[in-house]
């Protein structure tokens, strides 16, 4: 490690010194805890068993499973060892849980007891994997998570730069195939910092760990409490009225928000009259109606943003009321110009791609070299997405470019692409469109507009299932509509704007 360099591990050690016996973990499941210098203890111990279980720097190592400490300790264990993360989102079927590990062909895989017959069943189709362990101690058939950590703690100091990667995280398909974005200790801490910044950070914080933590807005709020010396509580699933006790009895004063969860929180607080003001912050993305009734019951705050997992999660950031339907401005260390369709910098009011560069740009996507010419062109980050910047210099958000079209149901990434090709192997289906619609649980749904082939007939929630069969739940429509016909454009394909214009309502 050089001079100038600093990673997620040098973070670890600096935190055991300056909160040492400060609480740093709170598992809600089995009341665990731990603070800040057993922290560091355990991620060395872990560590150590990685190297002698022959994990290596750049090694990837994959987690299939809920939240827990023992998944928070990988992250930092390896840190130290300059191996790479790769969460896997639990709610992928089996197809796709084979695809995302072959993507990365990790060399060990960590899998809760749940999963472990998901995995059993497409073993033969992991050749990369060497060992299988149980995520969380004694619990499962695989190798046990306690072997890896019966030492000393004396792993072997690796040379790490802040530069180096440290987790993928797969986005949602483009054209049928996910991308691995791979991030660095640098971007991590870099969002952090951002983090810290805004939210007004202290040691006095208590963090409601409640999103996944393979998916960017969990890790990297977690991350961002543990560099603050706050408290991670730590819920392994979502659950409304176990959020509302703990916000009441463990002060909880900051979470991240997809639609449903914060009005789901503000209905149990109505049925149960716990108390939640003391809930200051709440960054995410949710309806006007539910950020205000928040702000109005407890006296805090809503921040609205805008990012990607490519842009480690943020890329502005800003107080909700400051510009109500805007994602806010440019974060500190962030540069983002809006283009037209030859990329070049769009006046302002101009509706435009948005490109970003600076620190929080992930690395690349992993193994994809002619995407990664593609995204980073003339020297930016291309996100796809579509934006415009006001004269006061706020973002508004405008949807994507039709390369990548994307579906956010709940803050999940899902790509019309992915679902249109599922819909399409049902024999009765000959042609369809898949877009997002108004949804009043989680803000945007998934809607199907099918045509039938002749003669065919096929209900509604018959094609759901059948998507929801062989792709992950989240991504299966929860609308569908079957026409008699399709628009179609002059050289003979979909119409997929007049289509969305048609049957797009809520």
């Amino acid at each position: 490690m050089g001079l100038y360099d600093f990673t997620i591990y040098d973070l670890i050690k600096r935190n055991a010194v300056c909160f040492g016996n400060r609480q740093a973990w709170f598992e809600v499941d089995d009341n665990r805890t731990l603070t800040f210098a057993q922290y560091k203890e355990r991620a060395d111990r872990l560590a150590c068993g990685l190297q002698e279980a022959g994990i290596q720097k750049t090694d990837r190592m994959a987690v299939l499973g809920k939240n827990s400490l023992e998944y928070f300790l990988l992250y930092g264990a390896a840190a130290a060892i300059g191996a790479i993360v790769l969460p896997i989102n639990w709610r992928l079927s089996a197809d796709e849980v084979c695809f995302n590990l072959n993507d990365c062909a990790p060399e060990i895989l960590f899998v809760d007891k749940e999963y472990q017959e998901l995995i059993k069943g497409v073993q033969e189709k992991l050749p990369s994997i060497k060992k299988y362990y149980n995520l969380k101690p004694g619990n499962g058939g695989f190798l046990d998570f306690e072997f890896l950590m019966d030492n000393q703690g004396d792993f072997k100091q690796v040379d790490i730069s802040s530069d180096d990667g440290f987790v993928i995280i797969h986005t949602a398909a483009v054209a049928g195939r996910p991308r691995g974005a791979l991030l660095s200790h640098g971007n991590l801490l870099c969002a952090n910092m951002h983090l810290n910044y805004h939210l007004n950070m202290t040691p006095d914080d208590v963090h409601l760990n409640l999103l996944p933590l393979f998916h960017g807005g969990g890790l990297f709020m977690a991350t961002n409490c543990f560099h603050a010396g706050a408290l991670n509580i730590n819920m392994s699933k979502f659950d409304a009225a176990r959020a509302v006790e703990l916000i009441e009895e463990k002060k909880v004063s900051v979470m991240f928000d997809f639609a449903p969860i914060l009005s789901s929180i503000l209905e149990q607080h109505e049925k149960t009259g716990k108390d939640i003001k003391t809930l200051r912050a709440v960054p995410g993305i949710d309806t006007p109606e539910t950020i205000e009734k928040y702000q109005k019951l407890t006296g805090g705050t809503f921040y609205s943003l805008y990012g990607q997992t490519e842009t480690s999660c943020f890329a502005t950031f800003g107080r909700y009321n400051d510009r109500p339907g805007s994602a806010g401005k440019m974060l500190q260390l962030t540069e983002i110009r809006v283009v037209d369709e030859y990329d070049n910098p769009a006046p302002t009011g101009r509706t435009g791609e948005i490109a970003v560069k600076g620190p929080m740009v992930f690395k690349g996507y992993w193994n994809l070299p002619e995407e990664n010419k593609h995204t980073f062109r003339d020297g930016w980050h291309h996100t796809g997405d579509l934006g415009r910047f006001d004269e006061d210099g706020f973002l508004w958000y405008a949807g994507r470019t039709p390369e990548k079209e994307l579906i956010k149901p709940g803050g999940e990434n899902v790509y019309p692409f992915e679902v249109e090709k599922v819909i399409l192997m049902h024999p009765a289906v000959d042609k369809t469109v898949v877009f997002g619609v108004p949804d009043l649980k989680w803000k945007e749904g998934i809607k199907a507009v099918c045509r039938l082939k002749e003669g065919q007939s096929l209900e509604s929630k018959e094609l759901i299932n059948f998507v929801g069969e062989r792709i992950a739940g989240y991504k299966k429509p929860q609308y569908v509509e079957f026409v008699a016909d399709l628009p179609l454009l002059e050289d003979g394909s979909l119409d997929r704007a007049k289509i969305k214009e048609l049957y797009g309502g809520a």
